[in-house]
């Protein structure tokens, strides 16, 4: 090769790398490189006519025909097509619609220095490479979480999802709002997904809000379509405030005929609690959830304020709508706070051994030597189980764990006690001769409770075979030959008297409605819990209740029906009416 061709091919090289790297600058390629590209661009054009066996492709008369029937192998033409203007043919970007000239040898530098500089291929382009994205396909646990995982992820990061699944986050697990603002967390946010931003406990806590607003609206649409919904009431008190708050829950059955449950309010009443306060509280909730014309029953703990407050609540809502049997079963005691007060009332028979009982497992559990050495007398003795169980003094089921569990561990105290001068309120023989029969008392009570307390099952059905157990077992130690256990059960036997000594109307239609049940249970249970003139009394008043119900359900069905069959007859003119005006 002479100097000459080796100064142009090189010259050709560079005007080629400065076109592909800066198409911007790609006028100042000199005339020299234009010519040298033009003419190898039309050698190879000739080299593909003389290919194709085209004798005639030479010919300037038939070069531009033939070129229209040839394909368009450049990849230029991916990003434009060829159009007509004026009776000339050009190059139009399939983007932006730009029209270029062609050349007469049909070269296509200037479409590709325009497709390197289209904005709107740049944009197109971009979005295609989101788009071809694979989704990933989740599989969210069968008892999803309250917030449900999306079934596909699609890999794009979203500041604002982002900000959504943390403040959901902190909803489920309590966090504080200003855990975002930790660095620890965003340092893991940022390593996993660098586009995250930082944002502060203001801008978590609003998110919160707006999460809890859009659930409300849905809950609201969903209680829209439930015919009847059943109130419970406690109360719940604040550790860090210290404040005590009446919390409302709503329990109704879905379409699905599953039982639902919804905390649908908290309220600060401060004492004193007066039965008019709760009474407008609660009539203040169910009016904002729009529900005071489906309330089915009300529970609520044995106090003198609720009860003033169910009877002013049973004349508001009577207005609103007729309560369901007259309202004689609108008014439910809390069964578990009965059960509390009863065992309440036991265990006040041995208060001092409990305290001694409890300070002993507080002693043991409060250093881990002596955790150890109240292990190893427990290893000696070959007993099983290693641990004491702490109680809350405010839940008697678990100081009756509690005393249960030490129970076990009664030859071990005297020995410890005997390696730790520091202990001094080791219980007696005697003393665990009592705890052992008051435990075999409450255990009746202890597994009633759980029953009974269960919220994601139905319990009005077992009630009357948990009371009548519960009766059956007070009357066998109501003739003990310790005086200490006839004692005790003389005063679980008069709250018991006192609460349930009345037939439970509504407990009863449940447990008749049960189809395992049906009228044998009241039949069965009655003359066990009443003398035999009020148990006939009583059955025949749960009869009549049972029929009440039946025929408020069949004239409530009937009103639906009419109104569905109204419905029906309104669309079906309405159709014929603009077909009628159509036709016209």
């Amino acid at each position: 090769m002479s100097g000459a061709d080796s100064s142009n091919a090189n010259s050709a090289e560079q005007d080629l790398v400065r076109m592909e790297t800066d198409p911007q600058n790609s006028h100042n390629i000199s005339e020299e490189g234009h010519e040298t590209l033009n003419q190898e661009a039309d050698d190879d054009q000739q080299a593909e006519n003389r290919e194709d066996g085209d004798g005639e492709s030479g010919q300037p008369g038939t070069e531009e025909a033939e070129e229209g029937k040839r394909a368009k192998k450049s990849k230029a033409w991916d990003d434009f097509r060829e159009v007509v203007v004026k009776g000339k043919r050009k190059a139009e970007c399939i983007h932006c619609l730009t029209k270029l000239a062609r050349t007469a040898t049909g070269t296509t530098s200037s479409m590709i220095r325009h497709s390197n500089s289209c904005v709107k291929r740049k944009i197109h382009l971009r979005q295609l490479s989101q788009a071809s994205q694979q989704s990933v396909l989740n599989f969210p646990p069968a008892d999803a979480a309250i917030f449900p995982i999306p079934p596909l992820y699609s890999g794009k990061f979203e500041m604002e999802v982002m900000r959504e699944a943390a403040a959901k986050w902190v909803l489920m697990h309590e966090h504080p709002f200003s855990v975002v603002e930790e660095e620890g967390f965003n340092y893991m946010q940022k390593l996993g997904m660098p586009e995250w931003k930082k944002f502060t406990r203001n801008t978590c806590r609003a998110d919160c809000v707006k999460i809890y607003e859009t659930e409300k609206k849905i809950l609201k649409n969903q209680l829209k379509d439930v015919e009847k919904i059943s109130l419970t009431t406690d109360l719940w008190k604040s550790k860090n405030q210290k404040i005590e708050y009446m919390v409302i829950t709503g329990h109704w059955i879905d379409c699905s005929l599953k039982l639902q449950k919804r905390v649908l309010n908290f309220i600060n009443l401060p004492p004193p609690r007066r039965g008019i306060d709760i009474s407008d509280a609660l009539f203040k909730c169910v009016k904002e959830w729009g529900i005071e014309t489906k309330i089915f029953t009300i529970s609520v703990d044995n106090a003198s304020a609720n009860d003033v407050a169910v009877r002013l609540l049973k004349d508001t809502f009577s207005r609103c709508n007729p309560l369901a049997c007259g309202g004689k079963i609108f008014h439910v005691r809390c069964c578990a706070h009965v059960l509390n007060l009863m065992v309440q009332d036991g265990l006040g028979e041995i208060v001092d051994i409990v305290e001694n009982i409890r300070d002993s497992v507080d002693f043991v559990g409060r250093r881990e030597s002596r955790q150890i050495l109240f292990s190893e007398i427990v290893q000696q003795l070959r007993l099983p189980g290693r641990k004491l169980i702490h109680d809350c003094r405010t839940r008697w089921n678990s100081t009756f764990e509690m005393l249960n569990c030490a129970i076990k561990f009664k030859e071990v105290f005297p020995m410890y006690r005997e390696r730790d001068v520091q202990y001094y309120c080791c219980p007696s023989e005697e003393d665990w001769e009592k705890v052992e029969k008051v435990c075999s008392i409450l255990e009746t009570f202890w597994a009633t409770t759980n029953i009974i307390s269960g919220s994601d099952y139905p319990t009005s059905n077992l009630f009357l075979q948990e009371v009548k157990r519960i009766k059956l077992v007070l009357d066998s130690k109501a003739n003990d030959d310790d005086d200490f256990v006839r004692a005790m059960v003389r005063k679980m036997k008069f709250k018991f008297d006192k609460y349930w000594g009345e037939c439970n109307l509504l407990m009863a239609v449940a447990a008749v409605l049960d189809p395992r049940q049906k009228m044998t249970a009241i039949e069965y249970c009655f003359p066990k819990l009443f003398s035999p003139s009020e148990a006939q009394q009583n059955i025949e008043k749960v009869r009549n209740a049972v029929f009440e119900l039946y025929n408020e359900y069949l004239q409530a069905n009937e009103l639906r029906e009419s109104g569905n069959k109204k419905d029906s007859q309104v669309s079906s003119s309405s159709v014929s009416e603009s077909s009628a005006s159509g036709s016209d």
